[in-house]
């Protein structure tokens, strides 16, 4: 096929494929959506999800040259990855030959897995975004059919010490209070024997 029909054909799929979340907007009354624009409304807390931690990670990546730096601000790529996963390891292998600026959210628990199918419409692993399109499932043709019309170039422009942001989990872990913390428990100071000692009875028989 010639190559314009199969450009023409990858911006196709693009443009039918599922849209990717990248909004998580918790209300004045606490409801929480997920979309792919901001909120019209005030008073709606808003937290950037997927595309937008991607777009956030390719922020910092001034190392990078120019015209790789327009196309992950236009296009920023994440892989959504679980353990042992060999297709999640494929999909890492593929993005780094082709020399792609990705970041990383694993799904680790039921809470990751839900935001993941949330984001994508499916649970599939490994994911990726390229920029608000979702693909479920590796297949090394799609996904690079998907960064062609991105414009990601095939063979890799990367600074030699460029090294991905560390993994993270999709869903943020709560971090634990110091007073639930087992070391906290163990440095609270024991009861004052004498505060919690019974009061000597005055009564004499």
């Amino acid at each position: 096929m010639h190559p314009g029909k199969l450009l023409l054909a990858a911006w196709a799929a693009v443009l039918v494929a599922p849209v990717v979340a990248q909004y998580k907007i918790i209300d004045a009354q606490g409801r929480v959506t997920y979309t792919d624009r901001p909120p019209a409304t005030e008073g709606s807390k808003v937290l950037p999800m997927s595309g937008g931690v991607a777009a956030a990670a390719a922020a910092g990546n001034s190392a990078l040259p120019y015209e790789l730096r327009q196309i992950v601000a236009r296009y920023p790529v994440t892989i959504y990855t679980g353990p042992d996963c060999t297709p999640c390891e494929a999909g890492r292998q593929l993005l780094r030959q082709r020399g792609v600026p990705y970041s990383e959210r694993e799904i680790l628990n039921e809470d990751d897995s839900a935001a993941l199918e949330r984001l994508s419409g499916g649970r599939v692993l490994p994911s990726l975004a390229v920029g608000s399109q979702a693909l479920r499932g590796f297949g090394a043709t799609d996904w690079s059919s998907y960064l062609d019309a991105a414009g990601y170039p095939r063979e890799s422009r990367l600074p030699r010490n460029w090294q991905p942001p560390a993994a993270s989990p999709l869903v943020a872990r709560a971090a634990a209070t110091p007073a639930s913390t087992p070391a906290a428990r163990a440095e609270r100071p024991a009861p004052d024997a004498e505060a919690t000692a019974p009061p000597v009875s005055t009564i004499r028989f």
